[in-house]
């Protein structure tokens, strides 16, 4: 019985750790104010609203790749589609949690904020999936991707949209979308013949 007790207080206070810790680097990412970040950010976000960026990304490396580069193409969408279904259609649905708070942000950005659950990071997810299964099928086009990928995932903290370990679970829900794309074909193949 003391064991348990021992454990569970534990368990909390790492929990209360990794919370700390994930808000002060919150707090440090929104005050981050450099001449590169409100060049670059503000139009990767712009980019990255509604998936366009990697519509477009889509479309160049369907129309340069060849067949190889459609395949990449069709998996990076499919992906992605699954990324969103899993990040704002079940997870968000599941856990509720709120935005950084306002008065942490100095920027203009924190009345553009989304109103949805802050866990995890959709935007993240689509980034992670897209480029997770382009890299797959194509490896030079994926690596091309993964830096606007990276891009997004540190725009959404730098906005005050997401906490760091939103943007973390979101590129886990992306990675775990574009592997799931990748196996089911693979299975229905292995398994309907």
């Amino acid at each position: 019985m003391e064991r348990a007790r021992a454990t569970k207080r534990r368990s909390r206070e790492i929990l209360a750790a990794l919370r700390g810790g994930d808000h002060r680097l919150t707090r440090r990412m929104v005050a981050w104010d450099s001449a590169w970040a409100r060049l670059v950010l503000p139009p990767v976000e712009e980019a990255a609203e509604h998936t366009k960026l990697w519509w477009a990304a889509a479309a160049i490396i369907a129309a340069v790749g060849g067949r190889r580069g459609r395949g990449a193409a069709a998996a990076g969408i499919a992906s992605m589609a699954v990324a969103e279904l899993l990040s704002n259609g079940v997870a968000k649905q599941l856990v509720e949690r709120s935005r950084p708070p306002k008065e942490w942000i100095p920027h203009d950005d924190v009345e553009d904020r989304p109103d949805s659950s802050s866990f995890p990071s959709g935007h993240t997810a689509a980034a992670v999936a897209f480029t997770a299964a382009v890299a797959s099928c194509r490896p030079w086009a994926g690596a091309a991707c993964a830096v606007p990928a990276v891009l997004v995932a540190l725009e959404r903290v730098h906005s005050g949209a997401h906490y760091p370990s939103d943007v973390a679970a979101g590129a886990g829900v992306g990675l775990a979308a574009a592997a799931l794309v990748r196996a089911v074909p693979r299975f229905l193949v292995r398994h309907l013949r």
